[in-house]
């Protein structure tokens, strides 16, 4: 559904979620222990988060508190989430400021909030924790507040980020398990691995084991005939059948700024079949946006493809043994060098830097991104099938 402002709303998904969370049924109950929505990225997860799901939150009287942890990858994700409660906390004591205007129906008054604790000492040693900041909220608004986390896997693999999921597990079960606490502490994370994701909401080591897992349900076929529509009052534009187009978005992985890219594109295809075009423009891009990503790989250099190439092809949930003997002689055959174990941990911790594998526990490791494992493993198959000899002409 589109409006003025030329977006694509997806308001009856957005409705769906927000009354599975703030008003579950018997079939829903576990939303209560956290919601985890998987995605592989650029399919319009945070979109669909920011001007879907959140406002349809508030629709109902909630506070909903966003944090997205790829916003500044400099910082820990536990900094960004004290950073985002507190700035929430510090509104609502803030006379005037527009998240108490949103809540005028909570009787606060023009003074808003006074907590009993000192803001800037939330999540700081000696001061309120995450448990605390949220249980008074709860108990003092009455209100539902919803926290969503966007790329929430970027908590694991660091005793920081650890740390912060069983603060926010405390913090949950402090209001949620309470006895008449007026409102609830709900908690979204999102991320683009799902093994990760599954992993943090089945093992019983981890805070969120017994949470929710759904996948983010992906732009369907009416979006693709929304952005046609939308294009087509444009004078002298060249348009592809939606049949078309819809296998195109499919072959791009359902990504909304790629399907814009191609349709942009196609109209430079002069004198071609608008299908036909469109079809190789698609596969096109398709590849071009895998070179991109095995180019952030190959930066690296040979000892660097090697130790991805271990991890991408070692089991979805992490590969193990980097470090060890069969490992470093492996190396050594691929870089026909000498290969020491701190090079090999130099070369790790700067993927994990740029993102590119993750730590999910201690010594094991996995491919940030499903997609960039995915072209990587099928790279190598189509390297594999050119280097088998031909088949023998029998005839």
């Amino acid at each position: 559904m589109s409006d003025t402002t030329g977006l694509f709303h997806r308001e009856t998904y957005a409705a769906q979620m927000a009354e599975q969370l703030l008003n579950p049924g018997p079939l829903d109950e576990s939303t209560r222990s956290g919601v985890f929505l998987s995605g592989i990225r650029r399919v319009g997860k945070t979109t669909f988060l920011r001007q879907d799901l959140i406002p349809a939150l508030e629709t109902r009287g909630a506070l909903v508190i966003y944090v997205d942890l790829w916003v500044d990858r400099t910082k820990n994700p536990s900094a960004l989430v004290h950073e985002a409660v507190r700035n929430t906390l510090r509104q609502l004591q803030t006379p005037g400021s527009g998240l108490l205007q949103r809540f005028k129906g909570l009787n606060l008054g023009a003074a808003g909030f006074s907590f009993g604790f000192q803001l800037d000492d939330v999540g700081q040693p000696g001061g309120a924790t995450l448990a605390q900041a949220f249980e008074e909220l709860v108990n003092t608004a009455h209100i539902n507040v919803v926290l969503i986390v966007d790329e929430v896997q970027q908590t694991l693999g660091t005793e920081e980020g650890f740390a912060l999921l069983h603060a926010l597990k405390a913090a949950r079960d402090a209001v949620n398990a309470r006895p008449g606490m007026p409102g609830r502490l709900l908690f979204i994370g999102t991320g683009s691995h799902k093994s990760l994701l599954a992993d943090m909401t089945s093992r019983r080591a981890q805070p969120f084991a017994g949470a929710h897992l759904v996948s983010y349900l992906v732009l369907d076929r009416e979006f693709v005939q929304w952005q046609l529509q939308r294009i087509a009052a444009t004078p002298g534009v060249v348009l592809p059948s939606l049949d078309t187009a819809w296998q195109g978005f499919q072959t791009m992985g359902h990504r909304p700024e790629e399907l814009l890219k191609a349709l942009r594109q196609l109209q430079q295809a002069h004198g071609t079949d608008p299908d036909t075009a469109l079809r190789i423009i698609c596969a096109t891009l398709a590849d071009a946006a895998a070179d991109v990503e095995l180019k952030a790989v190959e930066e690296f250099g040979e000892l660097g493809k090697a130790v991805f190439e271990r991890i991408a092809t070692g089991p979805e949930d992490g590969a193990t043994g980097l470090f060890g003997v069969d490992a470093l002689a492996a190396y050594a055959d691929r870089t026909s060098s000498v290969v020491e174990t701190s090079q090999v941990q130099n070369i790790v911790d700067k993927m994990v830097s740029a993102n590119l594998i993750l730590r999910p526990t201690h010594g094991k490791y996995t491919v940030a991104d499903p997609f960039v494992r995915k072209v990587w493993r099928d790279k190598l198959a189509q390297l594999a099938q050119l280097a088998q000899p031909p088949k023998a002409d029998l005839t």
